[in-house]
């Protein structure tokens, strides 16, 4: 059994609490082994400096489009509905498996540098990302985007077995680090008697299923006026929601939707950059937090946010909770570095978010050397509120060092990020002649 030793610095417990402590990873199972004083567990077979370090989980990012870096800048300052009609959805139609993987590859360069380690991700031509998260070394929960829009009835059963297939062949794919699940894109996107047919053959192989939802009033308001209920009432007469499926956004849910998202475990992934950029609104992050209902923090895609960075993410989670309710005590720093670590986990079904004995080896190490950090009267309002993802040391998944001393150890980044402004290029051009 190989192993290595993170030491010397200090270590997120899983109960918020920041201690001096070293952690020891078995490099073969990719599970932690021990968490304790300096000096009190083996040295390894190999080392990680963490000096002047706090090591974290791994952050996860529970919503994206992560090949949709290729697009990041190229349509902005938009509404949801007119930017994916106008300009998202014609240049996506020019999609080719080339451009997702180069997508999936410049996405993923940027979450290993900015110390996320595992991701849910909806899109397109999904063996491409499975066979990226193979090589790079990440965790990740990948489905296929099925949509009926737009669609015949023929073309849309071949998208939607497309999806199933997906899921029941690339489980388990890259030694474990690949899960999948069963993708209609929305309550809007996607007719009923689709859901009808396909929720049913997805719970029956233990598929988990994972869409956007009540993410605009565009989205709610149709939903209400056509079937006299509100929108996850519907997904949930649907069976759409379940323990363990969970739902992107959330912006407009209300309080009958709260209590029946906790009666069903479904989570939230809140996506509060994307939201903002696309003028949403606000999600009422912390009567959802108040209701019991589980939450996790996702980017959504660089089309519409427009980076991956989860510190990013979780500032922004904290300030517009408390925007929101007009309340500086909502939705408080641990509760977002929460949300990006166990609770993101949690809805994803890893193991992970937590450094203790058992759990995945999913771990970052913030170097807190910047002037930016100092002084350090509170590293979990730090993570929160102050860290950047360039501050990230080293990170590493499934017991595996993926970026050491800020070099990408599975990725040549220079490479990668050519091969994507290449492909970036080719795609606008076939879009706009």
């Amino acid at each position: 059994m190989g192993t290595l030793r993170i030491g010397g610095g200090l270590v997120l417990r899983p109960n918020m609490e920041v201690v001096r402590a070293d952690v020891l990873v078995d490099e073969d199972d990719g599970e932690i082994l021990a968490v304790d004083d300096p000096g009190e567990i083996d040295d390894g077979d190999e080392t990680l400096d963490a000096s002047n370090g706090l090591v974290i989980p791994g952050l996860v990012n529970a919503h994206t489009h992560v090949s949709m870096t290729l697009l990041r800048g190229y349509a902005d300052d938009k509404e949801l509905d007119a930017w994916l009609q106008e300009d998202i959805w014609p240049v996506e139609a020019g999609l080719e498996a080339g451009d997702v993987k180069a997508g999936a590859k410049l996405g993923i360069a940027e979450m290993i540098r900015s110390g996320t380690t595992a991701f849910a991700d909806m899109y397109f031509f999904m063996p491409e990302v499975a066979s990226t998260v193979e090589t790079s070394g990440v965790r990740a929960l990948l489905g296929h985007g099925c949509i009926t829009v737009g669609k015949d009835d023929e073309t849309a059963h071949e998208d939607f077995q497309q999806g199933l297939d997906f899921a029941r062949e690339y489980d388990g794919h890259a030694d474990g680090r690949v899960r999948t699940m069963f993708t209609p894109h929305s309550l809007t996107t996607v007719s009923e008697t689709f859901y009808e047919e396909y929720v049913p053959k997805a719970r029956e192989e233990g598929i988990p299923i994972h869409i956007h939802a009540n993410e605009t009033t565009n989205e709610v308001d149709p939903l209400v006026e056509t079937y006299e209920m509100r929108p996850l009432e519907y997904a949930d007469s649907l069976d759409v929601l379940a323990e363990d499926s969970f739902i992107a956004h959330g912006v407009h849910v209300d309080e009958r939707e709260q209590e029946l998202l906790a009666a069903r475990e479904t989570a939230v992934i809140h996506c509060p950059a994307s939201n903002m950029k696309l003028a949403s609104g606000m999600a009422p992050i912390q009567e959802m937090l108040d209701a019991d209902v589980p939450v996790g923090l996702g980017t959504d895609g660089a089309a519409s946010n427009n980076d991956l960075d989860m510190f990013d993410e979780m500032r922004d989670a904290a300030m517009v909770g408390k925007l929101a309710t007009m309340d500086a005590s909502a939705v408080p720093a641990e509760a977002v570095v929460r949300m990006a670590t166990q609770g993101s986990a949690d809805a994803l079904g890893f193991n992970s978010g937590r450094i203790e004995s058992g759990a995945n080896a999913d771990l970052a190490v913030v170097d807190l050397s910047g002037e930016h950090l100092t002084p350090r009267h509170d590293l979990v309002s730090h993570l929160a509120y102050a860290v950047k993802g360039s501050d990230v040391r080293h990170t590493v998944c499934d017991g595996a060092v993926l970026m050491r001393d800020r070099e990408l150890q599975t990725m040549d980044l220079d490479a990668v990020k050519r091969e994507a402004s290449e492909r970036a290029e080719a795609l606008v051009e076939r879009a706009e002649t």
